[in-house]
Protein backbone atom coordinates (compact mmCIF):
# COMPACT_ATOMS: atom_id res chain seq x y z
CA UNK A 1 0.00 0.00 0.00
CA UNK A 2 2.67 2.89 0.72
CA UNK A 3 4.75 1.62 -2.58
CA UNK A 4 1.22 3.16 -3.95
CA UNK A 5 1.41 6.38 -2.42
CA UNK A 6 5.07 7.50 -3.42
CA UNK A 7 4.12 6.25 -6.71
CA UNK A 8 1.46 8.46 -7.53
CA UNK A 9 2.96 11.69 -6.73
CA UNK A 10 5.88 10.78 -8.80
CA UNK A 11 3.51 10.74 -12.34
CA UNK A 12 1.86 14.03 -11.55
CA UNK A 13 4.96 15.45 -11.33
CA UNK A 14 6.07 13.88 -14.77
CA UNK A 15 2.84 14.68 -16.26
CA UNK A 16 3.17 18.96 -15.05
CA UNK A 17 6.68 18.74 -16.34
CA UNK A 18 5.26 17.79 -19.95
CA UNK A 19 3.05 20.27 -19.65
CA UNK A 20 5.18 22.92 -18.93
CA UNK A 21 7.48 21.92 -21.65
CA UNK A 22 4.58 21.50 -24.12
CA UNK A 23 3.52 25.18 -23.33
CA UNK A 24 6.95 26.25 -24.01
CA UNK A 25 7.05 24.87 -27.48
CA UNK A 26 3.84 26.47 -28.46
CA UNK A 27 4.30 29.98 -26.95
CA UNK A 28 8.35 30.02 -28.31
CA UNK A 29 9.93 29.06 -31.41
CA UNK A 30 13.90 29.60 -32.92
CA UNK A 31 13.74 31.35 -36.55
CA UNK A 32 16.08 30.80 -39.28
CA UNK A 33 18.21 33.22 -37.58
CA UNK A 34 18.21 30.88 -34.69
CA UNK A 35 16.90 34.08 -32.84
CA UNK A 36 13.51 33.01 -30.11
CA UNK A 37 10.25 34.04 -31.71
CA UNK A 38 7.53 35.15 -28.54
CA UNK A 39 3.86 34.30 -28.83
CA UNK A 40 2.74 37.98 -29.83
CA UNK A 41 2.89 37.40 -33.75
CA UNK A 42 5.36 39.72 -34.61
CA UNK A 43 8.68 39.01 -35.56
CA UNK A 44 11.60 39.16 -33.48
CA UNK A 45 14.85 40.73 -34.11
CA UNK A 46 16.61 40.21 -30.97
CA UNK A 47 16.56 40.96 -27.63
CA UNK A 48 18.42 43.59 -25.49
CA UNK A 49 18.63 45.22 -22.27
CA UNK A 50 17.03 48.60 -22.77
CA UNK A 51 19.87 49.86 -20.12
CA UNK A 52 22.65 48.56 -22.68
CA UNK A 53 20.92 48.57 -25.92
CA UNK A 54 24.08 47.94 -28.38
CA UNK A 55 24.42 44.65 -27.28
CA UNK A 56 21.93 41.88 -28.36
CA UNK A 57 20.48 38.32 -27.36
CA UNK A 58 19.00 35.74 -29.64
CA UNK A 59 16.90 34.33 -26.59
CA UNK A 60 14.72 35.85 -23.80
CA UNK A 61 15.95 35.66 -20.05
CA UNK A 62 17.31 38.01 -17.57
CA UNK A 63 20.36 40.28 -18.30
CA UNK A 64 23.46 39.50 -18.00
CA UNK A 65 24.20 43.47 -16.95
CA UNK A 66 21.28 44.59 -14.90
CA UNK A 67 18.45 42.77 -12.87
CA UNK A 68 16.00 43.24 -15.40
CA UNK A 69 13.90 41.05 -18.15
CA UNK A 70 15.19 41.66 -21.86
CA UNK A 71 13.24 43.34 -24.13
CA UNK A 72 12.29 41.72 -27.82
CA UNK A 73 13.33 44.01 -30.56
CA UNK A 74 10.43 43.66 -33.40
CA UNK A 75 11.22 43.99 -37.10
CA UNK A 76 8.15 46.05 -37.49
CA UNK A 77 7.89 48.24 -34.72
CA UNK A 78 10.98 50.79 -34.97
CA UNK A 79 13.09 49.46 -37.25
CA UNK A 80 15.18 50.71 -40.02
CA UNK A 81 14.39 51.13 -43.60
CA UNK A 82 16.76 53.05 -45.91
CA UNK A 83 19.36 54.00 -43.70
CA UNK A 84 16.30 55.85 -41.23
CA UNK A 85 14.76 54.64 -38.27
CA UNK A 86 11.04 54.09 -38.28
CA UNK A 87 9.31 55.49 -35.45
CA UNK A 88 5.74 54.64 -34.95
CA UNK A 89 3.66 57.43 -34.40
CA UNK A 90 2.75 56.26 -30.63
CA UNK A 91 6.32 56.64 -30.01
CA UNK A 92 6.92 59.68 -31.77
CA UNK A 93 3.85 61.17 -29.23
CA UNK A 94 5.44 59.48 -25.84
CA UNK A 95 8.99 60.64 -26.85
CA UNK A 96 7.31 64.51 -27.10
CA UNK A 97 9.29 64.69 -30.72
CA UNK A 98 9.08 68.35 -31.99
CA UNK A 99 10.05 69.24 -35.31
CA UNK A 100 11.21 72.44 -37.12
CA UNK A 101 11.78 73.43 -40.99
CA UNK A 102 15.28 74.86 -41.63
CA UNK A 103 14.70 78.08 -43.16
CA UNK A 104 16.66 81.05 -43.65
CA UNK A 105 17.20 83.84 -41.28
CA UNK A 106 19.56 86.92 -40.95
CA UNK A 107 23.02 86.29 -39.01
CA UNK A 108 25.55 89.42 -38.23
CA UNK A 109 28.97 90.18 -37.07
CA UNK A 110 27.38 90.84 -33.76
CA UNK A 111 28.86 90.04 -30.21
CA UNK A 112 28.13 90.56 -26.75
CA UNK A 113 29.97 91.91 -23.73
CA UNK A 114 29.69 93.71 -20.59
CA UNK A 115 30.37 97.29 -20.09
CA UNK A 116 30.61 100.17 -17.14
CA UNK A 117 29.55 104.00 -17.26
CA UNK A 118 32.09 106.26 -16.64
CA UNK A 119 32.85 109.96 -17.13
CA UNK A 120 34.16 111.67 -20.21
CA UNK A 121 37.79 112.14 -19.02
CA UNK A 122 38.06 115.17 -21.64
CA UNK A 123 35.25 116.56 -19.54
CA UNK A 124 36.64 116.80 -16.35
CA UNK A 125 38.45 120.34 -15.21
CA UNK A 126 39.84 121.21 -11.97
CA UNK A 127 39.76 124.50 -9.69
CA UNK A 128 42.89 126.19 -8.47
CA UNK A 129 44.31 128.71 -7.06
CA UNK A 130 47.59 130.06 -8.19
CA UNK A 131 48.77 131.08 -4.40
CA UNK A 132 48.69 130.45 -1.01
CA UNK A 133 45.65 131.25 1.47
CA UNK A 134 43.06 130.25 3.20
CA UNK A 135 39.34 129.40 2.64
CA UNK A 136 37.06 131.77 4.40
CA UNK A 137 33.61 131.19 2.15
CA UNK A 138 32.85 127.82 0.44
CA UNK A 139 29.76 127.97 -1.78
CA UNK A 140 30.24 124.20 -3.15
CA UNK A 141 29.94 121.99 0.43
CA UNK A 142 29.06 118.35 -1.41
CA UNK A 143 29.81 116.18 -3.91
CA UNK A 144 27.75 115.32 -6.09
CA UNK A 145 26.80 119.47 -6.26
CA UNK A 146 25.89 120.77 -9.76
CA UNK A 147 27.93 123.90 -10.51
CA UNK A 148 27.41 126.16 -13.69
CA UNK A 149 30.21 127.51 -15.24
CA UNK A 150 30.73 131.06 -14.32
CA UNK A 151 29.79 130.50 -10.65
CA UNK A 152 31.72 131.78 -8.19
CA UNK A 153 32.70 128.62 -5.50
CA UNK A 154 34.78 130.15 -2.74
CA UNK A 155 36.54 133.25 -1.41
CA UNK A 156 39.50 133.22 -0.41
CA UNK A 157 41.75 135.24 1.74
CA UNK A 158 45.39 135.85 -0.15
CA UNK A 159 48.20 137.91 1.79
CA UNK A 160 49.99 137.63 -1.45
CA UNK A 161 47.50 138.93 -4.05
CA UNK A 162 46.18 141.57 -1.15
CA UNK A 163 49.43 143.03 -1.69
CA UNK A 164 49.29 143.29 -5.39
CA UNK A 165 46.17 145.12 -5.15
CA UNK A 166 47.87 147.86 -2.97
CA UNK A 167 50.33 148.31 -5.08
CA UNK A 168 48.20 148.44 -8.05
CA UNK A 169 45.73 151.63 -6.38
CA UNK A 170 49.38 153.10 -5.37
CA UNK A 171 49.79 153.84 -9.17
CA UNK A 172 46.38 154.78 -10.42
CA UNK A 173 46.84 158.80 -8.77
CA UNK A 174 50.96 158.59 -10.43
CA UNK A 175 49.56 159.49 -14.38
CA UNK A 176 52.53 162.36 -14.14
CA UNK A 177 55.00 159.21 -13.79
CA UNK A 178 53.74 156.96 -15.43
CA UNK A 179 51.99 158.90 -18.32
CA UNK A 180 51.81 155.81 -21.00
CA UNK A 181 50.24 153.55 -18.04
CA UNK A 182 52.77 151.15 -18.52
CA UNK A 183 52.99 150.48 -14.90
CA UNK A 184 49.28 150.63 -14.24
CA UNK A 185 48.45 148.05 -16.84
CA UNK A 186 51.47 145.45 -15.44
CA UNK A 187 50.33 145.63 -12.04
CA UNK A 188 46.76 145.04 -12.97
CA UNK A 189 48.08 141.90 -15.50
CA UNK A 190 49.65 140.91 -12.17
CA UNK A 191 46.29 141.05 -10.83
CA UNK A 192 44.56 138.90 -13.13
CA UNK A 193 47.37 136.12 -13.32
CA UNK A 194 46.78 135.85 -9.47
CA UNK A 195 43.35 134.99 -10.58
CA UNK A 196 41.58 137.95 -9.61
CA UNK A 197 38.60 138.90 -12.29
CA UNK A 198 38.27 141.55 -14.37
CA UNK A 199 35.15 143.14 -12.49
CA UNK A 200 36.97 142.51 -9.40
CA UNK A 201 39.57 144.78 -10.49
CA UNK A 202 37.03 147.59 -11.78
CA UNK A 203 35.66 147.12 -8.48
CA UNK A 204 38.16 148.02 -6.09
CA UNK A 205 39.69 150.97 -9.11
CA UNK A 206 36.19 152.39 -8.44
CA UNK A 207 36.20 152.13 -4.61
CA UNK A 208 39.95 152.90 -4.57
CA UNK A 209 40.03 150.29 -1.58
CA UNK A 210 41.59 146.97 -1.37
CA UNK A 211 39.37 143.77 -1.01
CA UNK A 212 40.57 141.46 1.68
CA UNK A 213 39.29 138.18 -0.30
CA UNK A 214 39.08 137.16 -3.42
CA UNK A 215 36.41 135.17 -5.70
CA UNK A 216 37.24 131.44 -7.33
CA UNK A 217 35.15 130.82 -9.98
CA UNK A 218 34.17 127.88 -11.77
CA UNK A 219 35.69 127.35 -15.51
CA UNK A 220 33.19 124.87 -16.98
CA UNK A 221 29.90 123.53 -15.48
CA UNK A 222 29.87 120.19 -14.40
CA UNK A 223 28.99 117.44 -11.05
CA UNK A 224 31.56 117.74 -8.22
CA UNK A 225 33.31 114.31 -8.29
CA UNK A 226 36.17 115.62 -5.81
CA UNK A 227 35.91 117.95 -3.04
CA UNK A 228 39.54 118.91 -1.90
CA UNK A 229 38.79 121.42 0.83
CA UNK A 230 36.55 122.57 3.93
CA UNK A 231 35.50 126.18 4.65
CA UNK A 232 38.21 127.47 6.93
CA UNK A 233 41.30 125.32 5.14
CA UNK A 234 44.83 126.24 4.32
CA UNK A 235 45.11 126.00 0.49
CA UNK A 236 48.66 125.75 -0.83
CA UNK A 237 49.90 126.80 -4.43
CA UNK A 238 48.87 124.25 -6.91
CA UNK A 239 46.36 122.35 -4.44
CA UNK A 240 42.88 121.32 -6.00
CA UNK A 241 39.94 123.35 -4.52
CA UNK A 242 37.44 120.80 -6.41
CA UNK A 243 36.86 118.11 -9.01
CA UNK A 244 33.92 118.94 -11.61
CA UNK A 245 32.69 116.42 -13.89
CA UNK A 246 30.67 117.22 -17.04
CA UNK A 247 28.25 114.59 -17.32
CA UNK A 248 26.06 115.12 -20.20
CA UNK A 249 28.09 113.35 -22.65
CA UNK A 250 29.77 109.70 -20.44
CA UNK A 251 31.72 106.76 -21.58
CA UNK A 252 30.93 103.62 -21.73
CA UNK A 253 33.66 101.06 -21.35
CA UNK A 254 33.19 97.61 -22.17
CA UNK A 255 35.14 94.42 -21.66
CA UNK A 256 35.67 92.14 -24.68
CA UNK A 257 37.55 88.75 -24.56
CA UNK A 258 40.85 88.42 -26.63
CA UNK A 259 39.25 85.80 -29.28
CA UNK A 260 36.55 88.44 -30.31
CA UNK A 261 39.20 91.14 -30.62
CA UNK A 262 39.12 90.87 -34.93
CA UNK A 263 35.84 91.08 -35.31
CA UNK A 264 36.29 95.04 -33.75
CA UNK A 265 36.64 98.18 -35.61
CA UNK A 266 35.98 102.00 -35.12
CA UNK A 267 32.33 103.03 -35.75
CA UNK A 268 30.91 99.41 -34.98
CA UNK A 269 27.36 100.59 -34.46
CA UNK A 270 26.86 99.48 -30.42
CA UNK A 271 23.58 98.93 -28.99
CA UNK A 272 23.68 99.53 -24.71
CA UNK A 273 20.98 97.98 -21.72
CA UNK A 274 21.30 99.13 -18.49
CA UNK A 275 19.96 96.39 -15.57
CA UNK A 276 18.15 99.43 -13.78
CA UNK A 277 16.53 100.86 -16.99
CA UNK A 278 15.50 97.10 -18.49
CA UNK A 279 13.53 97.64 -22.07
CA UNK A 280 15.32 101.08 -22.84
CA UNK A 281 18.33 100.81 -25.29
CA UNK A 282 21.00 103.48 -26.16
CA UNK A 283 22.41 103.70 -28.97
CA UNK A 284 26.48 104.47 -30.03
CA UNK A 285 29.42 103.64 -31.84
CA UNK A 286 32.67 102.47 -30.98
CA UNK A 287 35.02 105.29 -30.79
CA UNK A 288 38.59 104.05 -29.34
CA UNK A 289 39.99 100.69 -28.80
CA UNK A 290 42.35 100.42 -26.23
CA UNK A 291 46.33 99.65 -27.14
CA UNK A 292 46.49 97.33 -24.10
CA UNK A 293 45.18 94.19 -22.79
CA UNK A 294 44.09 93.15 -19.47
CA UNK A 295 46.29 90.18 -18.50
CA UNK A 296 44.37 89.04 -15.73
CA UNK A 297 40.25 88.99 -17.70
CA UNK A 298 42.11 88.37 -20.82
CA UNK A 299 39.66 91.14 -22.55
CA UNK A 300 40.19 94.63 -24.62
CA UNK A 301 38.58 97.74 -23.02
CA UNK A 302 36.18 99.19 -25.56
CA UNK A 303 35.41 103.16 -25.47
CA UNK A 304 31.99 103.91 -26.90
CA UNK A 305 30.40 107.49 -26.63
CA UNK A 306 26.82 108.14 -25.52
CA UNK A 307 24.89 111.38 -24.93
CA UNK A 308 23.06 112.32 -21.47
CA UNK A 309 21.14 114.87 -21.54
CA UNK A 310 18.73 113.86 -18.93
CA UNK A 311 21.89 112.22 -16.78
CA UNK A 312 20.11 109.27 -16.18
CA UNK A 313 23.51 107.65 -17.02
CA UNK A 314 25.26 107.46 -14.15
CA UNK A 315 29.38 106.64 -13.59
CA UNK A 316 29.42 103.16 -12.30
CA UNK A 317 26.46 101.55 -13.66
CA UNK A 318 26.84 97.94 -15.30
CA UNK A 319 25.62 97.59 -18.64
CA UNK A 320 25.55 94.71 -21.34
CA UNK A 321 26.90 95.43 -24.42
CA UNK A 322 25.63 94.74 -28.23
CA UNK A 323 27.82 95.30 -31.09
CA UNK A 324 26.11 95.14 -34.74
CA UNK A 325 28.09 94.60 -37.70
CA UNK A 326 27.06 93.99 -41.13
CA UNK A 327 24.37 91.09 -41.76
CA UNK A 328 23.47 88.25 -43.82
CA UNK A 329 21.33 85.95 -44.61
CA UNK A 330 21.36 82.18 -44.53
CA UNK A 331 19.89 78.66 -43.63
CA UNK A 332 19.61 78.28 -39.93
CA UNK A 333 17.81 75.69 -37.07
CA UNK A 334 17.34 76.03 -33.39
CA UNK A 335 20.79 75.49 -31.50
CA UNK A 336 18.99 72.80 -29.58
CA UNK A 337 19.20 70.92 -32.88
CA UNK A 338 22.73 70.45 -33.28
CA UNK A 339 23.97 66.97 -31.24
CA UNK A 340 27.37 67.22 -30.88
CA UNK A 341 29.35 63.75 -30.50
CA UNK A 342 33.09 64.97 -30.36
CA UNK A 343 34.33 64.75 -33.91
CA UNK A 344 31.11 66.01 -35.45
CA UNK A 345 27.91 67.65 -35.67
CA UNK A 346 24.77 65.94 -36.23
CA UNK A 347 21.18 66.51 -36.66
CA UNK A 348 18.16 64.15 -37.30
CA UNK A 349 16.75 65.03 -39.90
CA UNK A 350 12.99 63.40 -41.08
CA UNK A 351 12.13 61.83 -43.98
CA UNK A 352 9.68 59.64 -45.81
CA UNK A 353 11.64 56.59 -45.17
CA UNK A 354 12.18 57.54 -41.05
CA UNK A 355 14.26 59.71 -39.32
CA UNK A 356 17.79 59.72 -40.54
CA UNK A 357 21.14 61.54 -38.87
CA UNK A 358 22.85 64.21 -40.98
CA UNK A 359 26.25 65.56 -40.87
CA UNK A 360 26.33 69.33 -40.72
CA UNK A 361 28.50 72.13 -40.34
CA UNK A 362 27.70 75.40 -38.52
CA UNK A 363 28.66 78.84 -38.19
CA UNK A 364 27.38 81.56 -36.76
CA UNK A 365 24.93 81.40 -33.43
CA UNK A 366 22.14 83.73 -32.46
CA UNK A 367 19.01 84.22 -30.40
CA UNK A 368 19.09 80.26 -29.97
CA UNK A 369 19.30 79.92 -33.89
CA UNK A 370 22.52 77.93 -35.60
CA UNK A 371 23.97 78.95 -39.46
CA UNK A 372 24.46 75.93 -41.49
CA UNK A 373 26.78 75.90 -43.69
CA UNK A 374 26.27 72.05 -45.38
CA UNK A 375 24.68 69.49 -44.69
CA UNK A 376 20.79 69.69 -45.03
CA UNK A 377 18.74 71.98 -47.43
CA UNK A 378 16.17 74.57 -46.96
CA UNK A 379 12.65 73.21 -45.82
CA UNK A 380 13.68 69.78 -44.37
CA UNK A 381 12.21 69.23 -40.86
CA UNK A 382 14.62 68.68 -38.04
CA UNK A 383 14.11 67.17 -34.63
CA UNK A 384 14.89 69.78 -32.55
CA UNK A 385 13.16 68.34 -29.01
CA UNK A 386 13.59 64.14 -28.63
CA UNK A 387 17.02 64.13 -30.95
CA UNK A 388 18.92 62.35 -28.08
CA UNK A 389 16.42 59.46 -28.43
CA UNK A 390 16.14 59.22 -31.76
CA UNK A 391 20.31 59.12 -31.69
CA UNK A 392 19.84 56.23 -29.60
CA UNK A 393 17.44 54.29 -31.59
CA UNK A 394 19.79 55.25 -34.46
CA UNK A 395 22.59 54.06 -32.29
CA UNK A 396 20.77 51.27 -31.57
CA UNK A 397 20.05 50.31 -35.19
CA UNK A 398 23.47 50.69 -35.99
CA UNK A 399 22.88 53.93 -38.16
CA UNK A 400 25.41 56.05 -36.36
CA UNK A 401 28.01 53.11 -36.30
CA UNK A 402 28.69 53.10 -39.89
CA UNK A 403 29.02 56.60 -40.31
CA UNK A 404 31.78 55.90 -37.67
CA UNK A 405 33.42 53.26 -39.81
CA UNK A 406 33.32 56.00 -42.85
CA UNK A 407 34.88 58.03 -40.91
CA UNK A 408 37.72 55.82 -39.63
CA UNK A 409 37.69 54.87 -43.53
CA UNK A 410 38.19 58.55 -44.34
CA UNK A 411 40.78 59.06 -41.89
CA UNK A 412 42.69 55.59 -42.86
CA UNK A 413 42.58 56.75 -46.54
CA UNK A 414 44.53 59.75 -45.97
CA UNK A 415 48.12 59.95 -46.40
Amino acid sequence: MKKIYFIIPFILLTLMSCSKNEQATTTASTDSSNVVQDNSGKKVLYWYDPMTPGQKFDKPGKSPFMDMQLEAKYANDDKVENGGVVISSQTVQNLGIRLEKATMKNFGESLTAVGRIAPDERRISVIQTRMPGFVEKLSIRAVGDYVNKGQKVAEIYAPEILAAQQEYLALMPLSQIDTDNTLKQAARNRLKLLGMSEGEIEAIAKLNKPSPRFGVYASASGIVTELGIREGGQLMPGASLMQLSDLSNVWLVAEVPERDIPRLKLGLLAEVQLQSMPGETFKGKVSYLYPTLNEASRTLQVRIELPNKHYQLRPGMYANVLFKGQTHSALAIPTESVIETGTRKVVIVKSEHGYQPAEVITGQEQNHYIEILQGIAEGDEVVSSGQFLIDSEASLSGILARLSQQDDGAKGAMP
